[in-house]
């Protein structure tokens, strides 16, 4: 018996182009995933493309504002981890329309984000993503240097943590 079912669409049918031919302007990553038992790998792939992206796990009634074909993630390639029997590497590409000029956090939270939690996957890791220079060049970077902020926060020979830590991160709350 199945113990998962992916949702009311079937994410492959859409997101698993395996014949696509990346472009040089495509963000591409790799994640290594570990599909739940009975989810096959190019569904698991698929799903990583589909909820880091456009996809939903149902029909909604904006799916025919935009061209989905422009803004979708695409599981372009699967591939065994050598050893590991229920690992795959699956390769997705994201098409620069997708994202934000200039914006790091946008990039970050559409490829990096709600699609962790998702329940398809038993488990999931970005491995490798290659970001295209069309888009860096957006990026303006920081007004001023590291040594700025040191100097203002007066705190040095330390890394410097811009995020909240949370207990359920595996820290003790004396850490």
């Amino acid at each position: 018996s199945v113990g998962f079912k992916a949702g009311v669409k079937d994410y492959k049918l859409t997101y698993y182009t395996p014949d696509y031919e990346t472009k040089d302007t495509d963000i591409l990553a790799a994640f290594r995933v570990t599909p739940q038992p009975g989810v096959p790998p190019e569904e698991a792939g698929a799903a990583v493309a589909a909820e880091s992206s456009t996809g939903t796990w149902t029909t909604v009634w904006t799916d025919g504002l935009t061209s989905l074909d422009r803004y979708k993630g695409r599981c372009y390639h699967i591939e065994p981890v050598p050893g590991e029997e229920s690992q795959f590497i699956a390769y997705v590409a994201y098409p620069l329309d997708l994202f934000e000029e200039g914006s790091v956090t946008n990039m970050f939270t559409s490829i990096v984000g709600n699609v962790f939690g998702f329940k398809a996957l038993r488990a999931l890791r970005l491995e490798d993503l290659r970001i295209p220079t069309a888009y860096v060049k957006t990026f303006q970077g920081p007004p001023h240097g590291i040594q700025v902020e040191r100097d203002k926060l007066n705190k040095y020979g330390r890394p410097l943590l811009g995020c909240t830590i949370k207990p359920k991160l595996g820290l003790s709350a004396k850490n």
